[in-house]
């Protein structure tokens, strides 16, 4: 059985670049901060994050 480590939702759309003025990736618009820490967040931390990606993504999408 894999591990709950092994099976971490992840937003992630391999397009890995970040906007300079946001710091946001234009892929999946989290932070440098967030794709690094992702593996070791809890759950509950990456759910909370999940939440605010599609404003971050319509904000993002309105500054270009």
């Amino acid at each position: 059985m894999a591990s709950a480590r092994q099976k971490i939702e992840s937003p992630c759309t391999d397009v890995c670049k970040i906007d300079p003025d946001t710091r946001l990736c234009l892929g999946c618009a989290r932070s440098i901060d967030e794709i690094s820490a992702w593996s070791r967040m809890t759950a509950e931390a990456r759910r909370v994050i999940m939440a605010e990606l599609p404003q971050r993504a319509a904000q993002l999408k309105h500054q270009r």
